[in-house]
């Protein structure tokens, strides 16, 4: 396979998606007689091509011929003499390195847009936040990924209870207002989208129901489960707490400190397969 190269900025977000095909006609254009080529290109959300890639069948068809000398170029048609070299061609292209300042320029650009880094910094110390940042750049939200999951300390409940459970731990949904049903739905709504929760199926068993109520702060919305019945019945676990004082002492000789916030980081928390079925909620929506 041939390959004309063309410089452009290439930019792309971590995920690419298709939004559609483009049948498009090139023509390269030569007095011995222009290359016509009928292409289908695919349209990337966020992503622009860096090369043109010729298949050997075209490079035959057309007569295009690339010689890998000392100078490289290329010819078209019968005529050998006339050269045509690849403009702004650079002599060693490193692929790697390449697509990793790519993919850190789309970063920095996409989701650093809105950061604010001080002025102050050198840019040797600029350029070396960056690269802290990119090579870390899983733990930033985006739009495609708006949410994490904390690996290695999932969620566990053990109950103080065997089967069957009481009644109690089964309870109905609360009544609500249609102001409260509305941002229930809002919620609910959001977090399926998110991926924290789903709709329990019909043929599932449903042990354990919790129902939730709608808190108003200053005219914004918050759900929040009533699990007083399931804490009741649920072992306690037991840990030492961190000391503040402690932790201070450990950062006497830290020479940046970072405060970060976690975008809706109690919804970041991984429950065991056991667990979920203890944290089913209800409302008017269902389970």
């Amino acid at each position: 396979m041939g390959m004309l190269y063309i410089p452009h900025r290439l930019t792309a977000s971590n995920n690419m998606y298709p939004l559609g095909i483009l049948d498009s006609n090139i023509v390269f254009t030569h007095p011995a007689g222009s290359v016509r080529m009928k292409t289908e290109i695919v349209i990337m959300d966020n992503c622009t091509s860096q090369n043109i890639i010729l298949g050997n069948d075209y490079l035959n068809i057309y007569g295009i011929d690339i010689n890998n000398h000392k100078d490289r170029y290329f010819t078209i048609g019968d005529n050998k003499r006339q050269k045509f070299a690849f403009s702004n061609m650079p002599k060693q292209i490193s692929v790697v390195s390449s697509v990793k300042d790519t993919y850190k320029d789309a970063f920095v650009s996409n989701q650093l847009v809105e950061a604010q880094i001080n002025p102050s910094l050198s840019p040797k110390m600029r350029n070396e936040l960056i690269d802290v940042l990119y090579t870390y750049n899983n733990a930033f939200a985006s739009d495609n990924e708006p949410l994490g999951a904390i690996k290695g300390h999932e969620i566990d409940i053990t109950l103080n209870i065997d089967r069957p459970y009481p009644p109690v731990l089964r309870r109905p949904a609360y009544p609500a207002s249609p102001r409260a049903r509305e941002a229930l739905e809002k919620h609910i709504q959001e977090l399926i989208q998110l991926g924290v929760i789903r709709k329990v199926g019909h043929n599932e068993e449903v042990e354990v129901t919790t129902p939730v109520i709608i808190s108003w702060h200053n005219d914004k919305s918050r759900m929040v489960g009533d699990f007083r019945a399931l804490n009741t019945y649920t072992v306690p676990d037991r840990y030492p707490i961190p000391r503040i004082q402690g932790n201070l002492t450990q950062l006497s000789k830290a020479k940046y400190i970072t405060s970060m916030d976690a975008v809706k980081g109690f919804y970041q928390n991984v429950s065991m397969p056991q667990a979920k079925t203890l944290l089913r909620i209800i409302t008017h929506c269902g389970i």
